[in-house]
């Protein structure tokens, strides 16, 4: 079997005990004469490491007040190692090292709200979905009007701003290819370069675009009509284990089922694109 297959079994799983190792173990080998999965180690040492960028509001974000990693993917994390029976440490790391973080093994799973994309898939495995999230450009109110068709977005005479790193990166790059970008790299964001007028859109997510326009109330959703690149909402991992991705695609299938993700998406009111 392919080592990138996503293993979609639908067994429940509640928490990890030995028997539950050995049966991942007896559905997908690991890459490999002799690799350990991420599972065994995480159950052996009690840790679950989860990488996330503590930058991308309401999934992964700072409270301004306590300075605590707060969000829809840190509540999913602290589930997810509550279920395993294990504590749960989170590792800082940026959207453009998502995927060489995993590689480097400083992380067991990208808790951040990523998305799936074919590049992405190259190098990382991506769990069962738990959601769909869509594109679309976020403005200025005062600049808004402009906007009424995805062509004056894709214009030169539009300046898009992006973060490196991001799918908002490679669907611009691909699907707005007229107009002028400008390329931000964190901590610094995107709509940032929006706010201070150094550009004229950012392409942003239902999910985050939700959010930024309440906290920034000079802020709006434009052509939500027409929403882009609907994608799946799914959680990373190393590409290379095929048990640890089993487990996870078995826990989502699980938490999916008891409702876990519904009062998830209500808690953090998360716009997700219906298909």
């Amino acid at each position: 079997m392919d080592r990138r297959t996503l293993l979609t079994s639908g067994v429940g799983l509640g928490a990890a005990s030995p028997l539950l190792v050995a049966q991942a173990q007896a559905q997908a080998p690991a890459a490999g004469a002799g690799a350990r999965s991420r599972l065994q180690t995480i159950q052996q040492n009690g840790v679950l490491r989860c990488g996330t960028t503590g930058d991308f509001n309401p999934m992964s974000f700072r409270d301004p007040t306590s300075r605590e990693l707060r969000g829809h993917q840190i509540d999913s994390a602290n589930k997810l190692a509550a279920d395993m029976g294990v504590k749960v440490e989170f590792v800082p790391t940026t959207w453009p090292t998502l995927i060489s973080g995993l590689t480097a093994n400083q992380y067991d799973i990208v808790t951040t709200g990523t998305s799936m994309s074919v590049p992405r898939m190259k190098a990382a495995a991506f769990t069962i979905p738990w959601g769909r999230n869509a594109f679309l450009p976020l403005a200025r109110k005062d600049a808004a009007a402009k906007f009424k068709t995805w062509d004056d977005v894709n214009s030169p005479n539009t300046t898009v701003g992006f973060n490196l790193g991001t799918t908002m990166e490679q669907f611009v790059v691909s699907e707005l290819p007229k107009a002028k970008v400008r390329r931000v790299e964190s901590p610094v964001r995107d709509f940032q370069e929006l706010i201070a007028g150094r550009v004229d859109v950012t392409i942003t997510s239902l999910v985050e675009g939700s959010q930024l326009v309440v906290e920034y109330p000079n802020l709006t959703m434009v052509l939500q009509d027409t929403p882009k690149n609907s994608i799946p909402l799914c959680f990373m991992s190393a590409i290379d284990d095929l048990i640890w991705l089993n487990f996870l695609n078995n826990w989502v299938t699980l938490r999916l089922a008891s409702g876990f993700f519904d009062e998830l998406n209500d808690k953090y009111k998360l716009v997700l694109h219906k298909t």
